[in-house]
């Protein structure tokens, strides 16, 4: 505080002595900007706490000999200790791309909310939701200790229909993705925890993860998955990015200058960059190309940014000046978000489940996928006397995804012990009952369980029963790719022997990705409830009999076979590797990448543009959904306002909810730039209509889906000519509306 020990004794002024005193320092004062303050901070420091800064270490007992939580840790990811004379908080880093984890259970007992997974949350194409899913990661981070988050913002696209992390990712659009993830980053940060953008970038498989070559043109991945990434930084403006495992064009992704300088020279990124566990591969060539933390250094074969980047700066290999904006970078974050003037401590209040998994469960109602309905056998009708309930242990949980992102539910997960148990297992259920919630609603009808592995047990109960409701599983996870898109055939072989007792059959799909469904035209309806999260028991029952009207949508193309893919063949795809998967140094010493794929095989064209590219029909197109009511589109009126300075049209849809219930439809606006083959989805948006309402919707476009990048200038422009604009429920659907419009040559700006 600013003192002036100044007083006014008979008209004199007289200064007295003052004791010692020393002025607030800059980075303590909250009216100063966020740069300036750590830029202050950096100045301040010894060169021994700068390097403390760019290491993250395991916080986790990962067995003997293996890892010990540090002191002072919380007990999660990783840990960086603070510096008490700066003020700066130790950073207390946890996984938490579907909810807080609880890795080896480090923290005895500590359940907690567990998201639907990324399908579902960009099936709701309601960035609103996403927005509230970060609160509640920010939240129970927050309440924890935590104030680095890995995750919030995963936009990877989703390439291949195989890959076991898809159940994480956002998606195939880029648009979509990337305003999903700007939206769910934005929500975690408004709790002052750090959330991460990741995994930078084009990790479209996991197999072979750590060494494999994804190659790719400029103007194809700035159209894709950069683009994903460039919408989640600008709009989210996420405290940290997380590079990938994988190599880009020869180089590992957390040593590739021209990925790491991409969103701080191009997208005004002023956050850090940290890599994934196990990903660091250099000193001088990382830190020359823009990391700034060497994340999980246990992971790698020795801690590149320890007494050895400190050894390189001596040599004059890196400059103080890039240890400096290493360092400035991570302190810059922790003041932007709050995590500095706001420290995180491990609360000893109670939390608000009950409204977290309220949300959870919303999500889950929103982002769910109605495949088919004949004859209108949903939703259930609540005058129902008998109901068959088979497999998919739907008597105890729903099936929830492996690896990092495993999170352990309030009470402990259910685990599979027929089945994988080491990581990236074991295989998990989240005890939340779909049987038990349907026996909620309807508690005059007998529900009868059977577990399926029984055929002719199940079929027996539903001859003997009004319908019947079959969940199928398949489990995906981190670290390995599915050998194909089928379900067990002992499974499949179950749908089929149900089906053939005439009684009306629902299946309920809990996977990670879409499967083949050979038994599609024999059954009468099919829900895609991915993995629905901690409540998504009651999620799946409300929509089954109609509490809910289904509205969630495909973000990801359901192909027919693996023949419609850019990539049928994935070798080694269905093998797990775990043991240390994330070590490298499990791997071959070599630095050489043991295979490649060459992304530019759909390049931009990625999901339902390659299947339009091919002239492919799919089993189900990007932004299908059904609904127990029905929509009509009727009038498409198109404003601009373009011109150097603003970007911008609207997209005006009137549209009609023809059917008796209320509902909510998803418009999906796409345009065709000009001397292009494929669509673009430019702009969407959920509206709730009540029965027989019409609205007529705004629906903004975004001007960088209209634009195309040109290599040769490294920017964005519009084109001249002639765009055709088009309202759909889906990528294919056939009663779009359509209208052209004119646009003149306009630089779209970096």
């Amino acid at each position: 505080m600013k003192r002036s020990h100044i007083f006014l004794m008979s008209s004199m002024l007289v200064s007295l002595p003052s004791p010692a005193f020393s002025a607030e320092p800059v980075w303590k004062d909250t009216s100063r900007p966020a740069a300036e303050r750590a830029k202050a901070l950096v100045q301040a420091m010894t060169p021994a706490e700068k390097l403390q800064l760019v290491v993250s270490h395991y916080a986790v007992d990962n067995g003997p000999g293996k890892s010990s939580v540090p002191k002072g840790a919380v007990g999660g990811a990783g840990y960086v200790p603070g510096i008490d004379r700066l003020g700066i908080p130790a950073q207390q880093i946890t996984d938490a791309g579907l909810g807080i984890t609880n890795p080896n259970n480090v923290r005895p007992g500590d359940g907690a909310t567990a998201l639907p997974s990324g399908q579902i949350l960009s099936g709701t194409f309601e960035p609103d939701l996403a927005y509230q899913a970060g609160q509640v990661l920010g939240r129970e981070a927050f309440h924890r200790g935590f104030n680095v988050l890995l995750g919030g913002g995963g936009a990877v696209l989703v390439r291949d229909p195989r890959n076991g992390r898809n159940f994480e990712y956002l998606g195939e659009d880029s648009l979509l993705a990337g305003n999903i993830a700007a939206a769910q980053i934005q929500g975690v940060q408004s709790q002052h925890v750090i959330a991460t953008a990741k995994q930078f970038a084009f990790g479209a498989i996991e197999t072979n993860r750590m060494k494999v070559d994804m190659r790719i043109g400029e103007k194809e991945g700035r159209e894709s998955d950069l683009l994903a990434f460039e919408i989640a930084v600008k709009q989210g403006n996420p405290g940290a990015i997380m590079c990938a495992y994988n190599k880009v064009n020869g180089d590992y992704s957390c040593e590739n200058s021209y990925l790491l300088q991409l969103p701080k020279r191009n997208w005004g990124y002023r956050g850090y960059v940290l890599t994934d566990w196990g990903a660091t591969h250099s000193t001088v060539k990382s830190a020359n190309a823009g990391l700034d933390q060497e994340s999980g250094a246990s992971f790698d074969q020795k801690i590149y940014f320890g007494k050895d980047l400190k050894e390189a700066i001596a040599k004059g290999e890196v400059s103080k000046g890039r240890l400096d904006n290493m360092v400035y970078r991570i302190v810059y974050s922790l003041i932007d978000v709050g995590a500095y003037d706001h420290p995180a401590y491990k609360s000893d209040q109670a939390e608000n489940v009950a409204a977290d998994e309220a949300i959870s469960q919303k999500i889950a109602e929103n982002g769910i996928v109605l495949l088919k309905n004949h004859h209108n056998i949903l939703p259930l009708s609540s005058q129902i006397k008998s109901i068959a309930i088979i497999g998919g242990k739907a008597d105890q949980g729903v099936l929830s995804g492996g690896g990092s992102s495993q999170v352990t539910a309030r009470g402990g997960n259910i685990v599979d012990h027929t089945r994988m148990q080491q990581w990236p297992g074991p295989v998990s259920y989240f005890p939340s009952s779909p049987m038990k919630a349907i026996q909620a609603l309807v508690p005059n009808a007998k529900v009868n369980f059977a577990a399926g592995n029984d055929i002719q047990q199940a079929v027996d109960l539903a001859k003997h029963s009004d319908v019947a409701i079959v969940f199928a599983t398949k489990w995906s996870a981190e670290g390995f790719d599915s050998a194909n898109l089928q379900l067990s055939a002992e499974q499949n072989q179950l749908i089929e022997a149900v089906a053939k007792t005439g009684k009306p059959v629902v299946v309920v799909l809990e996977t990670g990705n879409p499967v083949e469904m050979p038994w599609l035209h024999d059954v009468d309806g099919v829900l895609a409830a991915w993995y629905p999260g901690t409540s998504g028991g009651p999620a799946i029952a409300n929509i089954l009999f109609g509490q809910v009207n289904p509205s969630g949508r495909l973000t990801t193309t359901w192909p027919k076979a693996l023949s419609q893919v850019p990539y049928p063949y994935i070798e080694g795809a269905g093998k797990i590797v775990n043991a240390d998967v994330l070590a490298v140094k499990q791997y071959s010493s070599d630095n050489q990448a043991v295979s490649s794929v060459n992304l530019n095989e759909d390049g931009a064209n990625v999901g339902y543009r390659w299947y339009e590219q091919k002239r492919l029909t799919p089993l189900y197109p990007f932004g299908y959904g059904l609904s127990y009511t029905t929509f009509k589109y009727k009038k498409l009126i198109l404003e601009k306002d373009f011109d150097k300075d603003r970007h911008t049209m609207i997209a005006n849809v009137t549209v009609e909810n023809t059917g008796n219930r209320d509902g909510a439809d998803v418009i999906q606006i796409y345009g065709k730039i000009p001397g292009e083959t494929t669509s673009r989805l430019l702009g969407f948006r959920k509206v709730y209509l009540k029965a027989g309402e019409t609205q007529t919707v705004p629906v903004t476009l975004f001007s960088v889906s209209l634009a195309h990048y040109v290599p040769v200038k490294h920017s964005w422009e519009i084109i001249s000519g002639n765009y055709e604009i088009s309202a759909r429920s889906d990528s294919l659907s056939h009663d779009a509306l359509k209208t052209n419009i004119h646009l003149d040559q306009i630089d779209v700006q970096d």
